[in-house]
């Protein structure tokens, strides 16, 4: 089978090159899959994507037409995937897994950046301003740290925190009470009672903006929020407000809604238009990264190796256990 590795990053080159090794037909590029690529597409091979290619239905239909019915994503999300339009037309559709434990440090580090006013620091040090006023941290031990999403990562999160000596409360629409060190409680008392919540769910049309005007008013004042997970369960223009109105103490922010052809391109002579996240990312207390909390050397051997062994157990008809349709 051929396969044709969409949105291939530099870093992820050496290990589809292990597997041309082995005799795999591997074609990569550079660019999204899009309309206009599929008519070069070889009827009856194989695709994989990374998260800036949407596919919709008019995409999933285009597949489809050219003979194309395996389409695996080298991420762990697929809110860029219909998969009801996969499904239509008969595509199978693979996600990837890698180890929670590379997202979940990166969520630690974000919590303790928030809770000691890393940005403020670096920037005085930058003009050599040595002064503390204004630097007050609070410590991790003293603080109910809310996890929202108890699969993989948001576990290992839990467990990583148990260390610190945090009071920590979860939510799960699916509970694993004998599996983690948590106390399950109701949504609403998870965003009463914590100092810091942090989001480990994947972005599904149920929790589209989870985190908005309404839920942030019933927050502690001056919480800390941090998403390493998915931009849009977090609404943009709320947490502007939040942030203005201190109600939200601190932004710890991997990710945010509406970042495609932005995250992971250099954009620094471009003319930047995403107003809204021009102006939260300039905040003392907002910490913004460019979605990379995922990004070790595990977990790009990991999304790649996925990628491409998913399309191959498709197609030995072999049962893969991250397959999603």
């Amino acid at each position: 089978m051929k396969i044709t590795a969409f949105e291939v990053r530099p870093d992820e080159k050496p290990y589809f090159e292990e597997f041309r090794r082995k005799g795999i037909d591997i074609r990569e590029c550079p660019g999204r899959l899009t309309m206009e690529a599929i008519p070069e597409l070889e009827p009856g091979s194989a695709v994989s994507i990374l998260g800036q290619s949407i596919c919709d239905e008019n995409l999933f239909k285009a597949l489809a037409e050219q003979k194309i019915f395996f389409l695996s994503t080298r991420t762990i999300g697929f809110n860029h995937l219909d998969l009801n339009a996969a499904r239509k037309y008969g595509i199978h559709t693979a996600n990837a897994s890698y180890a929670p434990d590379g997202v979940a440090d990166y969520t630690i580090m974000m919590i303790l950046l928030c809770l000691r006013g890393y940005k403020q620091a670096l920037w005085r040090m930058q003009v050599n301003d040595f002064s503390l006023d204004g630097l007050m941290g609070r410590e991790l031990r003293d603080l109910t740290v809310g996890v929202i999403g108890t699969g993989r990562i948001g576990s290992q999160v839990i467990r990583d925190l148990s260390g610190f000596g945090s009071h920590i409360l979860a939510y799960d629409p699916h509970p694993r009470p004998d599996a983690i060190a948590a106390e399950y409680v109701s949504l609403d008392r998870l965003y009463a009672e914590s100092d810091i919540i942090t989001l480990h769910t994947a972005l599904t049309e149920e929790n589209y903006h989870m985190i908005n005007s309404d839920t942030i008013s019933r927050m502690k004042d001056g919480v800390v929020l941090i998403n390493c997970a998915r931009g849009g369960l977090m609404d943009m223009k709320a947490l502007i407000e939040g942030i203005e109105s201190c109600r939200i103490g601190a932004l710890g922010l991997d990710t945010v809604e509406d970042e495609e052809g932005i995250v992971h391109q250099d954009r620094k002579t471009d003319i930047f238009s995403d107003r809204d996240l021009a102006y939260l990312k300039q905040f003392k207390n907002v910490v913004y990264t460019q979605h990379m909390a995922f990004y070790t050397e595990q977990a790009v051997r990991s999304m790649v190796s996925c990628g491409i062994m998913s399309l191959l157990n498709m197609e030995a008809h072999r049962k893969d256990p991250h397959q999603l349709s």
